[in-house]
Parts: C-alpha cells; structure tokens; sequence
C-alpha cells in the first residue's frame, strides 16, 4: 500500500460546490482506498492506494464527485514521496517558515504545461514577494498576504487551471499526516 494525498480544487468555497468532508471519505472508500483521513473542509485527503497511480486515481475521484455530488471538481493526487520532494524543493523555506498563512504552494495538475506557462513569470522582479519553481509544483511568497498580492494576481490567470494552492501550514499538516500512516505501520 501506498500513502496518497489528494487536493480538491474549488470545493466548499462559498455555497458552490459544496461535499461534506465525511461524503468524501465515504466516495474514497467505496473507490477502494483505505485509511481515508480529511485535513480542514477544503478536499484535503490523506488516503492508501494498492495501486498508486496519480493521474488515474484523479480521474476516478473526478468522475465520482460529479456523479455524486453533480458538480466538476479538479483533483490533484501525489503520493507521500511526491510530497516530501515538494517540501524539500522550496527555495523560500525562510519566508515560508516566519508566516505560513503568506506562502502557497501551486500543485500543477501536469508539471510540463505549468512551468511552460509559468516561465515568463519566473524571471520577473517580484519584491518583496517570490515565485520559485520546482520539478513538479511551484512557491508563492505574497509577503503583503494573499489578497494584496500582484504575484498572485498574475500567477493564477497565467496557471489557468492548471493548479491548486496550499498554504504552507497545510502543506506540513498533510506531511504529519503521512508520516503518521507510516508510523502506524
């Protein structure tokens, strides 16, 4: 078995959208995965997979969450390891570290077609804020908070549904909750 993490992109924000963190848990089950564990009540999943493919599993979740729930929402699945490469490719860990709630982390649906349309972005002057890109996700430091950032007011029309954001607290948070299936092992 595999730990696995999915990321629900764009559910219970408003009233749209909305699935209860325990349907979910209930939708992965009956998909066949184990130990299904949510983080907050924005499609955080922490889960085991027998077979861990990402790209497939998304689908599968994709397609159950429409058919349950009657509405689309883009999943993101990674697996543990993918996790822990993501949290040890952060250049901005300083900044990250000092004020979690100002630093996201963009998880890219498919690496390649994010970082091709991220890239012009990458080499602009950004300060006081950063954007640091890695092999499969990418850092925002918004050092003004979320809502004042022109980092990521150009960001996410250039990643155009291409990604979903974590802050840095929950990035970590989903990390214990790896390690603890690990543990418990």
């Amino acid at each position: 078995m595999t730990c696995c993490i999915a990321l629900l992109r764009g559910i219970n924000v408003g009233k749209a959208k909305r699935i209860a963190m325990a349907d979910l848990r209930a939708l992965m089950e009956k998909l066949g995965f184990t130990e299904v564990r949510t983080l907050l009540n924005s499609g955080n999943v922490v889960f085991q997979a027998s077979r861990p493919n990402p790209r497939k599993i998304a689908v599968a979740l994709e397609s159950a969450i429409e058919q349950h729930c009657g509405f689309h929402a883009t999943v993101v699945v990674l697996t543990a390891t993918t996790l822990d490469l993501i949290i040890t490719e952060n250049a901005l860990l300083p900044e990250a570290s000092r004020e979690p709630s100002r630093f996201l982390v963009a998880f890219a649906l498919e690496a390649t077609p994010l970082l091709k349309k991220i890239e012009p972005l990458a080499g602009r002057p950004w300060k006081p804020e950063a954007l640091c890109v890695g092999s499969t996700a990418a850092y925002l430091w918004c050092a003004n908070g979320i809502l004042e950032s022109k980092l990521l007011q150009a960001f996410m029309p250039a990643a155009s549904g291409l990604v979903t954001t974590r802050n840095w607290a929950t990035v970590l948070k989903l990390q214990a909750m790896t390690r603890t299936d690990a543990k418990s092992r």
